[in-house]
């Protein structure tokens, strides 16, 4: 919720990618990287711990290393509210439009993306943290 105060971005959704990207927290990632969103590291020079491939010697598949799950939440914030994503705050705390959103401006490439987390939200009735 505090996170929403301060960046814009529907509680909602946070939680509900931070549970689909880290399978509620069980995914290599959010285990071994504390990445719980999947964020990729683009850094062509990066020091010694600040990212991991686990797929393949190609640079697209390096993702990073977290010192903490907070900091991972907190990474996510910012990359959400900031660049080609800082448009959806028009939508407000709307986590339909944000999920629907995500998936047009290529958040993911799941084709069903956007249902996923509509279906955490409502299944986990995750929207009640909006309201705070």
């Amino acid at each position: 919720v505090e996170e929403m105060r301060r960046y814009g971005v529907p509680a909602s959704i946070s939680l509900a990618q931070g549970l689909v990207e880290s399978r509620a927290g069980a995914s290599k990632l959010a285990v071994n990287n504390n990445n719980h969103f999947g964020i990729k590291c683009f850094s062509r020079r990066c020091r010694k711990g600040h990212c991991s491939n686990f797929t393949d010697d190609t640079h697209k598949d390096f993702f990073r290393i977290f010192a903490s799950p907070w900091e991972s939440w907190r990474a996510h914030s910012i990359m959400i509210s900031t660049g080609r994503y800082a448009r959806l705050k028009k939508h407000g705390r709307d986590y339909h439009k944000w999920a629907y959103g995500l998936k047009s401006l290529g958040y993911a490439t799941d084709a069903t993306y956007a249902e996923k987390l509509v279906e955490m939200i409502e299944a986990y009735e995750l929207e009640q943290y909006d309201q705070r």
